[in-house]
C-alpha cells in the first residue's frame, strides 16, 4: 500500500508527488499524458525566465522519480474508498493508498463517483489545504477553481495538499523548508 496516490501529472499532481516522495511517504503517481500544459510556455512562474510546457514536465517528471515517485502512464479509472484507504483502479492493475490527492485540472469525475462535496460553481469543494469532504481525499489545481488557473497556483495547491498529509502524519504542523546543507546528492 502505497502512503500517497496523486492522479494527474500537470503541475499540481507532480508537485504533490515531489513533495510526498521528498519527505518519505511511499508515492504512487498517474499521469494520462494528456495535461494542458502540452500547449503552454511558462513566462510567469517564479525562477523561470522561459520554458516550454513539454520541457516544464519533463523536469517536473524527473524531479517526482529523482525523490522517489513511482510514476505510472496510464488512466485511473475508478476509486473506491475502503475501511484501509483507497483502490485505484486502471486498465492494467489495483493499487492501493492511504491518501489520494486528485489533480485530473477541469475533470473532476473522479471526485464526482468518491462522493466529494461540489459548489455552486460545480467544482470540487475544498479548503485552504486542498481537502475534499471526503476524508483522505484532495483535489488539486483546476478541480477546485472555475477560474485562475495557472501552472504556478496549480503547483502550490498540489504542495499545500502533501503538507496538510505530512501533518496529519506527523501530528503536529510540518512545513517543508530545506537549507543548503540538507540537498541531498542526485
Amino acid at each position: 500500500m502505497a502512503d500517497v496516490a496523486v492522479v494527474g501529472g500537470g503541475p499540481a499532481g507532480l508537485s504533490a508527488a515531489q513533495y510526498a516522495a521528498k519527505n518519505d511517504l511511499e508515492t504512487i503517481a498517474f499521469d494520462t499524458d494528456e495535461s494542458w500544459m502540452h500547449k503552454a510556455h511558462l513566462f510567469n512562474y517564479p525562477a523561470v525566465r522561459s520554458i516550454s510546457g513539454e520541457e516544464f514536465l519533463t523536469i517536473a517528471r524527473g524531479q517526482a522519480r529523482d525523490r522517489g515517485a513511482t510514476l505510472h502512464e496510464t488512466e485511473v479509472t475508478a476509486i473506491e474508498q475502503t475501511d484501509d484507504g483507497f483502490v485505484l483502479t486502471t486498465d492494467d492493475d489495483q493499487y492501493t493508498a492511504e491518501y489520494v490527492v486528485l489533480a485530473t485540472g477541469g475533470d473532476r469525475s473522479l471526485a464526482e463517483d468518491l462522493g466529494c462535496a461540489f459548489t455552486d460553481e460545480d467544482v470540487v469543494d475544498v479548503t485552504v489545504d486542498m481537502e475534499t469532504s471526503v476524508e483522505n481525499v484532495y483535489a488539486t489545481g483546476a478541480m477546485g477553481r472555475a477560474e485562475k488557473w495557472q501552472a504556478v497556483i496549480a503547483a502550490g495547491d498540489g504542495a499545500a495538499a502533501v503538507l496538510d498529509i505530512l501533518s496529519r502524519e506527523k501530528g503536529e504542523y510540518y512545513h517543508d523548508f530545506d537549507m543548503p546543507s540538507d540537498v541531498p546528492e542526485l
